[in-house]
């Protein structure tokens, strides 16, 4: 995990590569400035779930908490289900620019002609694992897709939390084109103390917790991809 902000979309694309990716696979989408590394898996259909986490990050610490844990979580999320035939087309998307304003997530989703948004059932955004159980930011998720997480918690015998994040990430950009869409995370009440700040390092990171989110994450795009395009609208 790079500390240089220069340097991690290019460790984005190593682990990619560690995980099972061909460098074929690998796209470097730019957009006005901002890059997106982007891996398409094909599906028995051409409806899609994008599965997403942002890269950079902010000027303190080395930003592994946040979001290094997201980059980490969809890597292995891909290395899980990259040989697996699923019912929907997976996209890999490692966002840069989230710390300044959404500018990869909004950038991609921009980009979506009006005509094909229907083909996008749902977004699974990661950011900042790494310090408790799982959750669900309410404040950066759709109705049904709120649904769904209280229901692969209960599956997973854990008891899911409510929680208000402060600020925004990724999963915005896409509920704002109306694509059901939710922010994972798996922060505690004292994560103001750690996030965008010069403890935002390695050592920090409860690897459990990462496991988790992990887990979490792989049952709900399971179920996501088994359910129609319009389950969750």
């Amino acid at each position: 995990m790079p500390c240089k902000e220069d340097l991690r979309l290019a460790s984005v694309k190593s682990l990619f590569l560690k995980m099972g990716a061909t460098e074929e696979e690998i796209t470097t989408e730019k957009f006005k400035g901002v890059e997106n590394l982007i891996i398409r898996k094909q599906g028995q259909s051409g409806e899609r779930i994008v599965i997403g986490a942002h890269y950079d990050k902010v000027t303190n610490g080395c930003g592994a908490i946040d979001n290094w844990t997201g980059i980490v979580t969809i890597a292995h999320l891909y290395r899980t289900l990259k040989r697996l035939v699923l019912k929907k087309s997976l996209i890999f998307a490692a966002f840069g620019k989230e710390e300044l304003g959404l500018i990869g997530s909004h950038a991609m989703v921009s980009a979506i002609p009006k005509e094909d948004l229907v083909k996008y059932c749902a977004m699974v955004n990661i950011d900042s694992l790494g310090l408790g159980a799982p959750q669900v930011a309410d404040n950066m998720a759709t109705d049904k897709i709120k649904k769904l997480a209280v229901e692969t918690a209960a599956r997973m015998n854990m008891e899911l939390g409510h929680s208000v994040v402060y600020g925004d990430s990724d999963s915005s950009s896409f509920a704002a084109r109306k694509i059901p869409a939710c922010t994972i995370h798996g922060l505690t009440n004292d994560y103001h103390s750690l996030l965008h700040t010069s403890r935002d390092t390695a050592d920090k990171v409860n690897p459990k917790s990462v496991y988790l989110g992990y887990r979490f994450a792989l049952l709900m795009i399971a179920s996501i991809s088994n359910e129609s395009c319009d389950a969750f609208r």
